[in-house]
């Protein structure tokens, strides 16, 4: 499969020509064309920074071919669509085109107590490539790419570094970056390397990588 690195959340999947959007939130400037090209948009919670309500609605409206997957919080912020909006929940398996996807996780981070935690859906492409949204869940299965949140209210290097040692992935690739300086994004790359033994790849927006 070819992954395409968007602003922060937001990646493309393609294989055998199917398309898959995952996270196109408000902080991702070309969202909107993303959605217009995909097959399927997974949205792993219902943030702002990884679901756009409007662009996601209007975009079902125009497209009766397009299907959305995502927590129950926002299949009821879009409706149903005829059942093209469905929502899943942890231990769901997938048959997107030819994407084998499997739902994991279940609620995001702690960011603080005074703030509500809302469901939060990891999504296992193939049995290989590893969307956590925002968490740290380790899968109860082998990982082979993680694509890791660096910048966030509820990141913790420390944390990030322990999920990674616990994963166990062959490589690394940052997302969810938005909130770092390139000279942040590059000492937390070095930390991590250090601490993990994996050099973490910091694709720029639009790069894609065959995995």
């Amino acid at each position: 499969m070819q992954l395409t690195k968007h602003v922060h959340a937001c990646v493309v999947l393609e294989k055998n020509g199917t398309t898959i959007v995952v996270d196109p939130g408000k902080l991702t400037p070309d969202a909107e064309a993303a959605v217009a090209a995909a097959d399927a948009v997974l949205i792993t919670h219902e943030h702002f920074d990884h679901f756009d309500d409007a662009l996601l609605g209007a975009a079902l409206e125009k497209r009766p071919d397009l299907h959305v997957y995502a927590t129950a919080s926002v299949r009821d912020k879009l409706g149903e669509h005829g059942g093209r909006v469905r929502a899943v929940a942890p231990g769901d398996a997938l048959h997107i085109g030819d994407f084998a996807v499997t739902v994991h996780g279940g609620r995001h981070a702690v960011i603080h107590p005074d703030i509500p935690v809302v469901d939060n859906t990891g999504y296992l492409f193939d049995g290989r490539v590893y969307h956590p949204g925002d968490a740290y869940h380790v899968p109860d299965v082998p990982v082979d790419t993680l694509l890791l949140p660096t910048s966030g209210p509820w990141t913790k290097v420390s944390e990030a570094v322990d999920f990674v040692r616990n994963v166990r992935p062959a490589r690394l690739l940052q997302i969810h970056e938005v909130m770092l300086s390139e000279l942040g994004q590059n000492s937390v790359a070095g930390m991590l390397s250090n601490l993990t033994g994996l050099e973490m790849a910091l694709l720029a927006p639009g790069d894609a990588r065959e995995l």
